[in-house]
């Protein structure tokens, strides 16, 4: 049984592999991602009754990761309705243990109330103010203190705004674990397609991430989660810690 299960693993690294080498495959999901975002996709799911502005693939591959990692405490930046922290939380509920704290300068009231319903929010903590507030981080500081940590940044996806939080929040992060940071596909869509936005090609989550990794060689993207999904927002976006410099 322990040889069939080997066997499925090293099939499973050999079509990824295929998946990564087909560039006709990653054209064709671009533009199919494009031509899905023009109906709002990721805005059509739900989570526990509440909107979760996900692309399936990525809710799948995000799972997996934690399964893998069973993290202590997962933080996220930005909380728009709500969905994607409950989802987390009801992945650390599954596993046993962990909690999740919800950061975000906005939580609108009728959001708060609807997620304070729902008995999973034992396993979440909602902080309301800035990520990047210094006072924040000394309580992030001490939050996480020999925990294992799991970082999704998903607020204002500004190239310096990203950059900010990937230089604050990478140091919560323990080796093997990682940052997830979503809307790097920013960088792969039409110039001008975010027009009512102040993020476009050049400044947003992926041109963020390449500095930071310019910068910070304990980091690196782990082709494994990231490439799998091939129609995902977090393009390159699953970045893992190996060592501490």
């Amino acid at each position: 049984m322990f040889d069939e299960i080997l066997a499925f693993e090293k099939e499973r690294n050999h079509r990824l592999q295929n998946i990564r080498a087909d560039e006709e495959l990653r054209t064709l999901s671009l533009e199919w991602m494009i031509k899905a975002d023009a109906h709002k996709y990721t805005y059509n799911f739900e989570w526990m009754g509440v909107p979760i502005i996900k692309f399936p693939n990525d809710m799948i591959v995000f799972q997996e990761l934690v399964w893998h990692l069973r993290p202590d405490l997962i933080i996220e930046t930005g909380v728009a309705h709500g969905g994607s922290i409950l989802y987390s939380a009801s992945l650390l509920q599954l596993i046993g243990h962990g909690e999740v704290i919800g950061i975000d300068n906005d939580i609108r009231q009728h959001n708060r109330k609807r997620l304070e319903k729902l008995p999973i929010m034992e396993r979440i903590e909602l902080h309301e103010e800035d990520s990047l507030s210094p006072d924040l981080h000394k309580y992030l500081a001490k939050r996480t203190k020999d925990k294992k940590v799991l970082v999704v940044l998903d607020s204002m996806h500004t190239h310096q705004h990203v950059l900010g939080e990937l230089d604050a929040y990478s140091s919560y992060v323990n080796v093997g674990s990682y940052i997830v940071l979503p809307d790097t596909f920013i960088e792969l869509f039409p110039k001008g397609y975010y027009k009512n936005r102040p993020w476009d090609v050049g400044n947003n989550p992926m041109t963020a991430l390449a500095e930071f990794l310019s910068k910070n060689k304990d980091f690196e993207v782990d082709t494994y989660f990231s490439e799998k999904a091939v129609i995902s927002e977090s393009i390159n976006g699953y970045i893992k810690r190996s060592s501490r410099i």
